[in-house]
């Protein structure tokens, strides 16, 4: 049953990761080269539902590492795990105080009420996204490493 646990951990987090990093370096891309509003209008539709979904898979993602390590904690690579979920909780806190203000107020945005300096607010979250990507691949890296 542990073994379960574990591996289905690691898959969530290591799915959870693909999204993320696809945001970063695939969607977000693809959106800034599209004409006009077009690419605005996208990123309010991914923030709307992107940020419905995304609170609930890192929360879930960080208790299941937590119950892992509680359950794993006399075995070998408990510390690989331990700290996996301190970068998950680091992301999350991340998430909280820097993403989450701004993609609030994104996915709200349509080109008639988008403030002046939308564009400098969108390449801020970008900043702070690939920030925490590099935090959960790392945590994911050190999960994948537990398990071996």
């Amino acid at each position: 049953m542990l073994d379960a646990l574990e591996v289905f951990t690691t898959v969530s987090v290591g799915v959870m990761v693909g999204v993320e990093f696809s945001v970063a370096f695939v969607i977000n891309p693809i959106l800034n080269a599209l004409p006009e509003d077009s690419g605005q209008l996208g990123r309010a539709h991914g923030g709307r539902m992107l940020g419905a979904v995304m609170p609930v898979w890192y929360i879930t993602s960080l208790v299941l590492v937590a119950v892992w390590a509680v359950a794993r904690r006399d075995h070998d690579g408990t510390g690989l795990v331990v700290t996996a979920g301190a970068l998950l909780l680091l992301s999350v806190v991340m998430s909280v105080l820097l993403l989450v203000p701004i993609n609030n107020r994104g996915k709200t945005w349509t080109p008639d009420n988008r403030p002046d300096d939308w564009k400098e607010q969108m390449n801020r979250w970008d900043r702070f996204h690939y920030a925490r990507v590099a935090v959960i691949i790392a945590a994911f890296t050190l999960l994948v490493t537990a398990l071996t």
